[in-house]
């Protein structure tokens, strides 16, 4: 009998990928987005755009708002005039972050408030820099501000550093994140106890297709991307999904109709040992929808798990 020479490869596990459940489609023309808890409340961070690019907006101006996720009511608008927003809770404090007039603007502004009613605003420059998308973490007591920009290639992060969110340090070039090719529609984590930076960022596929994958630095300068990657692919049967009872019949049609080719803009918190999502789904050419997601475990279990 001819012997089999015994492979080690025969013994290897495939890696398991986390179980993000998604639940579907909750509004229309709404893609930046930021779930966020403050103190002990879970909120949803809206960036509203203006009536060019969202139907239920009748001006021509955007804003930013709140939304409690317990009650749905909605917090004073601010932020007028600008754009691609972020919020970050730290403490006392909830801050958002805003692009200042139009898209690609080298002035940003850090809104800052105990109440979400009233709000302080501090104005960062950033000469010559087209900023687009932010995001917010915190690690060994400073904080780190990540840049959706067109340095090297359209899109590049670049990053900034401060130690009272106010005050804003540019890093330099070689603290970027993927200079070869696009990289769209951010997001950045930290967590206790552990050394890594965790980007959640859109690659761009042949075709003209978008999926949101994971990247992780020590440094923000060398970058390890996930065996797993992407996390999060794009479904029309299960972004399509209905998870709003509230959409309209007209909200509803364009759901059905509308071509998904793309699931991006992906930001995650957690809340009573749930990790609560939100992403855009829809042609990321203007056609775009809100859809949520869970996992069910914490936000350090999820990110860890696309890694080891």
């Amino acid at each position: 009998m001819r012997r089999i020479t015994e492979n080690p490869f025969y013994h290897t596990a495939a890696p398991k990928r986390p179980k993000i459940r998604k639940l579907g489609t909750v509004m229309c023309d709404v893609v930046e987005t930021t779930p966020v808890v403050f103190r002990d409340r879970l909120y949803r961070f809206e960036y509203f755009r203006s009536g060019e690019q969202n139907e239920a907006n009748p001006t021509d101006e955007s804003h930013f708002r709140f939304r409690d996720m317990y009650t749905n009511a909605l917090s004073k608008p601010f932020g007028q005039n600008h754009h691609l927003g972020s919020a970050y809770a730290d403490g006392e404090y909830m801050y958002a972050v805003g692009v200042k007039g139009r898209w690609a603007g080298d002035m940003l502004t850090v809104f800052r408030s105990r109440d979400l009613e009233t709000w302080e605003e501090f104005p960062v420059r950033f000469p010559g820099l087209k900023c687009f998308n932010t995001g917010v973490c915190k690690k060994d007591g400073k904080y780190i501000l990540l840049i959706e920009t067109d340095s090297f290639v359209p899109f590049t992060f670049r990053f900034a550093q401060s130690e009272d969110m106010i005050s804003w340090t540019l890093l330099p070039d070689d603290f970027a994140f993927q200079k070869d090719r696009y990289a769209g529609g951010p997001a950045i984590y930290t967590f206790p106890d552990d050394p890594y930076y965790y980007v959640l960022y859109l690659e761009a596929y042949p075709t003209e297709k978008y999926a949101n994958c994971a990247a992780r630095s020590l440094d923000l300068k060398e970058w390890e991307y996930s065996p797993l990657n992407p996390v999060l692919m794009y479904d029309a049967a299960e972004d399509k999904k209905i998870a709003n009872p509230f959409l309209t019949p007209r909200e509803r049609e364009r759901i059905a109709r509308a071509a998904d080719v793309n699931n991006s803009d992906m930001e995650l918190c957690g809340f009573l040992g749930r990790t609560i999502i939100y992403y855009s789904w829809g042609n990321q050419h203007g056609i775009e929808f809100l859809a949520e997601a869970a996992y069910e475990g914490t936000p350090a279990e999820l990110l860890r798990s696309f890694f080891e």
